[in-house]
């Protein structure tokens, strides 16, 4: 029975899993937890990778392994492997500007054509503006670009500041399409957009197929690991006409595609997948917090909070939340607020108030969806994942907000998973 390892490093924590490739069984699992915040310290992310391994099992009897990780994250490495500043995640907005000047030198229809993608302060190409403008000696020292599962990967091969073979820098196709400095049709980096955010060019990963491996220093084999959203939907076994709704930390709504896709509003991120195909992709950054914020100023726990708002009749009587609490990604609001409104003497009342959370939630995931139909992608089911759907209240209230039948998977670490599928491919 070989033995394949699958990696999710996400925003909050990493999860390894273990799986018998004969089987499919998940035998053995770890898991550790990364600090907060939208800037964090990539060792941070190594020392919780190790000790989610350990806990699994360590790497002894594993035949191959991949990593799944968290998109867009900038990892800056100078000329002797090390990190020259803390991470800026995906969510880390003080980009937004940076995407602002990068839309207006080169046109959104441009870029989208280039890239599939349109700037927002999301993507690895405004970071790097970011830091050539505010941090410029820091910008002159870049010598390798990484994102937050190509560096992982590295570490784990045997590399680092100790081994500082900047070359053997490898990623995905998935997490690649995210950098809006590589294009999805050609499969190949546009440089010339790198030097325009970066000021210079700098060594980035050697991209691989969803079916490539290379080597650790054990001779195991390595899988090109994938973006979150493209391991999710492997792990999920997701197929053209599903729309996988995930529920996290951040919301995404996400297609799989057999053509690459542009969407010069922005709207549509035109993501790679991670079975060789495309992955269209609408992102939010307010969505399970929404039902956590709300709960806990009803002073409910979240069972409670999904019984209120089972109580409220739909729309709930007029009372609307916009749930822009941390800015917004789609639509492109970084420094939105959220807001309610609709209130009468009628209409606020706990139930409706917990009813126009989940609505107001799920209306931020179905405009994701109508932006999907509006490029011709046909959808007939919608798989939802995330801590978000394990409230009843959500999985109720989704196929009305959300205009199509809604299944919910069994909660499992879909990442890890996704990344095991990819590591079981690759063995013999």
């Amino acid at each position: 029975m070989p033995l394949v390892l699958g990696v999710d490093s996400s925003t909050q924590s990493c999860k390894a899993v273990v799986v018998d490739t004969a089987t499919g069984a998940v035998v053995r699992a770890g898991r550790a937890t990364h600090p907060d915040g939208t800037s964090v310290d990539p060792e941070a992310w190594w020392r919780a990778l190790n000790a989610a391994i350990t806990e699994a099992g360590s790497l002894d009897e594993i035949e191959a392994w991949s990593i799944g990780g968290q998109q867009h994250g900038l990892v800056a490495l100078d000329e002797s492997g090390r990190v020259i500043r803390d991470a800026l995640l995906w969510n880390d907005t003080r980009s937004a500007g940076a995407a602002t000047d990068l839309i207006a030198e080169y046109g959104a229809t441009e870029l989208a054509a280039r890239t599939g993608l349109v700037p927002v302060a999301s993507f690895t190409i405004t970071k790097l503006r970011w830091l050539r403008d505010h941090e410029p000696e820091n910008a002159a020292r870049v010598a390798a670009v990484a994102l937050p599962h190509d560096w992982l990967t590295w570490r784990l091969r045997g590399f680092g500041p100790e081994n500082p073979v900047l070359d053997e820098l490898v990623t995905d196709r998935s997490d690649a399409s995210g950098t809006g400095y590589w294009n999805p049709s050609t499969g190949e980096y546009d440089r010339e957009l790198l030097v325009a955010a970066l000021g210079h060019d700098a060594i980035l990963p050697r991209v691989l197929a969803h079916d490539e491996w290379t080597t650790d220093a054990d001779g195991r084999r390595v899988g090109a690991g994938a973006g979150d959203n493209a391991a999710a939907a492997l792990g999920l076994g997701a197929v053209p006409g599903d729309a996988v709704v995930s529920i996290g930390t951040s919301g995404t709504v996400c297609a799989i595609s057999t053509t690459p896709l542009s969407d010069a509003t922005g709207t549509v991120a035109g993501f790679a997948d991670a079975s060789g195909n495309f992955l269209p992709l609408v992102a939010t950054l307010n969505a399970a917090r929404v039902v956590d914020v709300t709960a806990a100023l009803l002073g409910v726990t979240h069972d409670e909070f999904s019984d209120l708002a089972l109580q409220a009749t739909p729309g709930a009587d007029g009372l609307t939340l916009l749930p822009y609490f941390e800015g917004e990604r789609t639509p492109n609001l970084p420094d939105a607020t959220a807001s309610l409104s609709g209130m009468t003497l009628a209409s606020t009342t706990r139930q409706n108030l917990a009813r126009a959370a989940v609505e107001g939630m799920l209306r931020g995931l179905g405009a994701g969806l109508d932006a999907l139909r509006d490029l011709g992608i046909p959808l007939e089911r919608a798989l939802l994942i995330g801590g978000g759907a394990q409230s009843e209240a959500v999985r109720r209230v989704a196929p009305e907000i959300l205009g199509l039948p809604v299944e919910v998977p069994e909660p499992g670490e879909y990442v890890a998973l996704g990344a095991a599928r990819q590591a079981a491919l690759i063995v013999d």
